[in-house]
């Protein structure tokens, strides 16, 4: 979204001769962008689909806002060295439009060495978040910030109150935005507070979360761009990631063509210096003032005083009543702005989901399914319903995200991403709510259970013997397997124990070591690695002989008991 809209500036023809020529470019090199018959481009199969790649309440991180349409210039950026007049370092001189603020770029530069650490599979070039940055807030107002990174004023978007624009009521009590009936989107990267409140960042270590600081802006977008295991460097899943942060393939193509224009050079250029756009995918009168001076209304002409109707003389032979004037026209009544489907959902209602339990490390066997609902109970179509992990989890859904944004189908029903355990064993909560409007969610308890194990095996048949004080030469290593395949990272505890009859730990016999030298005779938090195997500590022989019994248990009712020999050598 574009905080500010300004007034054609002279040669608007020509750029805009210029950017339907690049519009169509990058429409024909764009995977899944197709054209009707008028030539009209539209999103086709790269539009995100009624699925858990949706992003904010109205569509994507901006709420599908306005946003900034000028185009790069064709000519690409030369830049050559010269002295920065404000700081006296070495900057590059080229195509004004190559210019990026000096914090705005540092913030863009710190986003893509995070994620690189944090998410290397995503290949986030920080150039994309700049094409971003450039069409949704002219780089942050041309790089109006302080030394924090925070806008001198807040960049706020239009009010998305379905005038023109996606309908969303205020979900932030005016928090982030100021608004307390509508949302606006926020910041350098345009926000809207729903989805800033799970998707922000604090991208400067100040410990706060704020959309109007470019560093925070810049991480949280970056991240955005990387859910779902997305790679960027496969132009179909850069596509995908730019269309769900703002659903259009108009400003795919933008963003696309300012990513292409900064890959082939930019520089830095001091805050505050940075080139403004001029032109917006939509005008709003609500809309932040634009930086350019507003042009002067013209004074309305003074309306002219109706004339006094005559009256006839007496005598005449007309009547002495005045001539009625016609009834003045009454204003038409606009017609009522029909609901939105968000506005008709009454309630969630569960949608059949099933048990929701599973194994630590694997997916969960039954999704999360929901049902928005009218008062009458009807099914209610195109409604985002948000799915979100809540509790102490390491549970995500599939491709690593805790929160997951769904439209629903014809019927009004949604179904969550599939549920992936992690390896915090208990419960945690999948709870579903209707993005645009306070209403009760609907809460699901989901469970993961730990990793077991049915069958244990030694994994050779060597005895195991010692002699009276001595220590056992072979170490006891075991495999676990569970319905026949390996069980790997299954917990398991060892037990020098009295008799077969008796599990009760033994005062005599084989014993371990801990970490201080001490004798132990039961192992606990023991685990099996990956390929199923257990590997026990050495064992040592105190003076007692005989045959003594080792059992080891795991998570999941496995049971093996081993036989320890201890006697005399022979002479």
């Amino acid at each position: 979204m574009a905080a500010h809209f300004g007034r054609l500036r002279k040669g608007a023809t020509t750029t805009a001769v210029a950017a339907v020529a690049v519009a169509a470019l990058s429409a024909s090199q764009a995977p899944g962008v197709t054209t009707d018959d008028l030539g009209r481009q539209s999103a086709g199969a790269a539009q995100p689909s009624g699925d858990a790649k949706t992003g904010g309440a109205g569509g994507g991180a901006t709420g599908d806002s306005p946003y900034y349409t000028d185009l790069p210039p064709l000519k690409s950026p030369n830049p050559s060295p010269s002295a920065s007049p404000t700081t006296g370092t070495t900057v590059s001189v080229g195509e004004a439009e190559a210019g990026i603020p000096a914090t705005v770029l540092d913030a863009y530069k710190k986003a893509e060495a995070e994620l690189r650490a944090s998410k290397p599979g995503c290949n986030l070039p920080w150039q994309l978040l700049a094409a971003i940055g450039k069409v949704e807030s002219g780089q942050a107002r041309g790089g109006r910030v302080d030394a924090s990174g925070t806008t001198y004023s807040p960049i706020l978007g239009p009010k998305l109150d379905g005038n023109g624009f996606a309908l969303i009521a205020d979900t932030d009590n005016g928090a982030y935005d100021g608004d307390p009936a509508y949302d606006r989107a926020v910041g350098p990267m345009q926000f809207i507070p729903s989805t800033w409140e799970w998707a922000g960042r604090d991208g400067n270590g100040d410990g706060k979360k704020d959309p109007n600081n470019v560093y925070d802006a810049a991480l949280a977008a970056g991240h955005y761009l990387c859910r779902f295991d997305r790679d960027l460097s496969v132009q179909s899943q850069m596509n995908a990631a730019i269309l769900n942060y703002n659903n259009s393939t108009e400003y795919l193509n933008t963003v696309l063509s300012w990513l292409e224009y900064y890959r082939k050079g930019t520089h830095e250029v001091p805050d505050g210096t940075g080139t403004l756009p001029s032109h917006s995918s939509n005008s709003d009168p609500g809309a932040s003032p634009s930086p350019s001076t507003p042009a002067t209304p013209s004074t309305p002409s003074t309306p002219s005083a109706p004339s006094t109707p005559s009256t006839p003389k007496p005598g005449s032979g007309g009547s002495t009543s005045p001539t009625p004037k016609p009834p003045a026209p009454s204003s038409p009544t606009p017609s009522p702005t029909p609901p939105t489907p968000t506005q008709t959902v009454d309630h969630l209602e569960d949608a059949n989901t099933g048990k929701l339990t599973a194994t630590a490390g694997s997916a969960f066997g039954a999704k999360v399914a929901v049902r928005a609902e009218s008062k009458a109970s009807k099914g209610v179509a195109k409604v985002r319903v948000r799915f979100t992990i809540i509790g102490d989890t390491d549970a995500t859904f599939t491709g690593g995200e805790s929160v997951a944004t769904v439209v629903t189908g014809s019927a009004g029903t949604a179904t969550a991403p599939a549920l992936v355990a992690g390896e915090k064993t208990g419960d945690f909560t999948v709870r579903a709510t209707v993005v645009g409007r306070v209403l009760g969610g609907l809460d699901y308890t989901a469970t993961v259970t730990p990793r077991q194990a049915d069958t244990l095996t030694r994994t050779g048949d060597t005895a195991l013997t010692c002699v009276p004080g001595g220590e056992f030469t072979d170490q006891v290593e075991l495999k676990a397997t569970y319905k026949g395949a390996v069980a790997g990272k299954v917990a398991a505890t060892a037990t020098l124990i009295k008799s077969a009859d008796d599990p009760t730990e033994n005062d005599k016999g084989p014993y371990f070591k801990d970490a201080d030298g001490k004798t132990i005779r039961t192992l606990t938090d023991l685990t099996t690695d990956a390929d199923g195997v257990l590997k026990l500590p050495k064992l040592y022989a105190d003076d007692a002989t005989g045959t003594f019994l080792l059992r080891v248990n795991t998570t999941g009712g496995a049971v093996l008991t081993v036989e320890l020999k201890v006697a005399a050598a022979a002479s």
